[in-house]
């Protein structure tokens, strides 16, 4: 299975399936004595993780990483980085009533028909729990940015027709509920709303926006490197995302250019632009304004209601889902979304220092 690297310099491979031992990566490119703050790399896992609120699924996984290689005296040492994570709530007996069958929207099909096996116990590889590894490397990533002054925050803008209208100048809130959306009215409605859902043993779907502030201009690469179009493959690979766009993505194809161009100007001798409609990225390469994408999420595939499908003979059955699962995913992607863009700027910023 190819596919499981990702990031040129900063780069990440990540290994193990939702219900195997563990799950885990190898990380390279880490700067050689960068204090690796375990409290704040445990605290991005614990905003990932499962069974934070009733409007999360219920396994119980502490996800405690364990650092097996790059480490001493709690300072990386520029060799590769080897960390795991065990798994220790699966109940992969869930799942045994799925063995032959395909579930619908998921990856068991494709998965057979590209490998000729697949693992039938939540998912296996194609599990949201293969993002442990992502929300580890974005931690670290975030730690190499802090001497950069670069800040990068997701939160919940939308789930289901619920759309935060506005993006408040304060964010300070997101972290408040665990909707993690800023604006805590339209919190309190998405969490309703959602554990509605969950009642009636259905899922939705949602967006997760992210804004990067203090990114120099500069960062990204002509052509097949350009920073939105890796940033796009970034989230693309994250599970259940369905769009990505930036700046006022496809707003922008009903617009006219006089409408659309972001003017620049100068302050204090620095070049800026009146408006941000690119979304901080100008022909692949960020112009110092903030970095603005969304991620739309898809509804969680597996949801309790029977559905119709076929098993692997091709004989129609009634499918009935057992497990754990989401009933909106988009609460938990918000950490993933924030480490998936931390290792994308990371890498554009160590490419940067090969040129220079």
């Amino acid at each position: 299975m190819a596919g499981n690297t990702f990031g040129r310099i900063f780069k990440l491979t990540s290994f193990g399936e939702s219900h195997g031992r563990g799950v885990g990566g190898i990380l390279e490119g880490v700067k050689p004595g960068l204090e690796l703050d375990m409290d704040f790399i445990q605290q991005e896992l614990d905003r990932r993780r499962p069974g934070q609120s009733k409007i999360t699924t219920p396994r119980d996984e502490k996800d405690r990483v364990e650092f097996l290689s790059g480490v001493m005296d709690g300072k990386a040492t520029g060799t590769p980085l080897a960390f795991a994570i065990w798994n220790k709530d699966q109940k992969s007996n869930d799942y045994d009533n799925l063995k032959d069958l395909y579930r619908p929207s998921h990856a068991d099909y494709t998965y057979d028909a590209k490998y000729g096996i697949r693992d039938h116990r939540g998912g296996g590889r194609s599990s949201a729990r293969e993002t442990i590894a992502r929300v580890v490397a974005g931690a670290i990533a975030k730690l190499m940015l802090k001497e950069t002054g670069v800040d990068i925050t997701a939160f919940v803008s939308q789930v289901g027709e619920l759309i935060m209208e506005e993006v408040p100048a304060d964010l300070s809130a997101i972290e408040s509920t665990p909707v993690r959306c800023p604006d805590t009215t339209m919190a309190e409605r998405m969490i309703d709303y959602i554990d509605k859902i969950r009642q009636e043993k259905d899922s939705v779907g949602g967006v997760v926006s992210c804004v990067i502030r203090n990114a120099p201009a500069g960062l990204g690469d002509p052509v097949f490197e350009k920073l939105h179009a890796v940033l796009g493959q970034a989230m693309l690979s994250i599970n259940a995302v369905k769009g990505f766009e930036y700046g006022l993505g496809f707003k922008a194809s009903s617009m006219r250019g006089s409408q659309h161009n972001d003017e620049f100007y100068t302050e204090a001798g620095k070049v800026k632009t009146r408006t941000n409609r690119s979304g901080g990225v100008q022909g692949g390469i960020s112009n110092g304004e903030e970095i603005l994408f969304r991620v739309a999420f898809k509804p969680v595939a597996t949801i309790l209601k029977d559905q119709n499908t076929v098993d692997k003979s091709g004989n129609e059955v009634v499918m009935k889902a057992r497990g754990r699962h989401d009933p909106c995913v988009v609460p938990r992607a918000v950490p993933i979304v924030e480490a998936m863009a931390a290792m994308v700027i990371v890498d554009a910023w160590l490419m940067n220092k090969t040129y220079q």
